[in-house]
């Protein structure tokens, strides 16, 4: 793999883990199983049936979890913990062909920009958490459900695009994570005036 596809696939799977890690494990997976794409060799045993089959199994856990107001926001609390260091492990074995300090930089890299879309994802989910209607928080998980599949995928085989695409969802997760804390100030300030 050359810089361009290792950068793409540390930063499209690391924010895509940030928002379904089982989706991203399964996607890459079931791509690799497939012959779809060809992951390096550390990578491959993403492929192997009983990893495939935890990670679909998560995923449908994962699945059901988020479209409950309230146990979705308890599911991220305790996935801040796996998500990041995940995906900085796959980023890590995305670049075994690279030297060490490259590979430490990619995994570094992999679990900021997780770290930034699990946060940005569990602050928004929070806060529709809020809403009294229904449908919000189903319609915020399907999204986000799709994405991480969809950045998995362009993330292998279109990693340029995916560069500049995670580098745009990373400026509107600045965008997001800036309103929603002001926005918390603000209330928890009303709360305890």
């Amino acid at each position: 793999m050359d810089l361009v596809q290792t950068l793409g696939l540390a930063l499209g799977a690391g924010f895509s883990s940030g928002l379904n890690l089982y989706a991203t494990i399964a996607t890459l997976g079931l791509l690799q199983r497939y012959s779809i794409i060809h992951l390096p060799a550390s990578l491959q045993v993403l492929s192997h049936p009983w990893v495939l089959g935890i990670a679909i199994a998560l995923f449908a856990i994962e699945f059901l979890a988020d479209k409950i107001p309230y146990v979705d926001s308890l599911w991220d609390l305790v996935h801040t913990l796996i998500r990041p260091p995940a995906a900085a492990l796959l980023a890590y074995g995305a670049t075994v062909a690279a030297p060490p300090e490259w590979r430490w930089g990619a995994a570094l890299l992999a679990g900021g920009v997780a770290l930034t879309s699990h946060s940005t994802k569990a602050s928004t989910r929070a806060a529709v958490n809020t809403s009294p209607e229904p449908f919000s928080n189903g319609l915020l998980s399907l999204g986000e459900d799709t994405l991480a599949v969809w950045l998995t995928w362009m993330a292998t085989v279109h990693p340029a695009a995916t560069i500049v695409i995670v580098a745009l969802l990373l400026v509107l997760a600045a965008f997001l994570l800036f309103y929603l804390f002001r926005f918390l100030r603000r209330a928890l300030r009303r709360l305890f005036a």
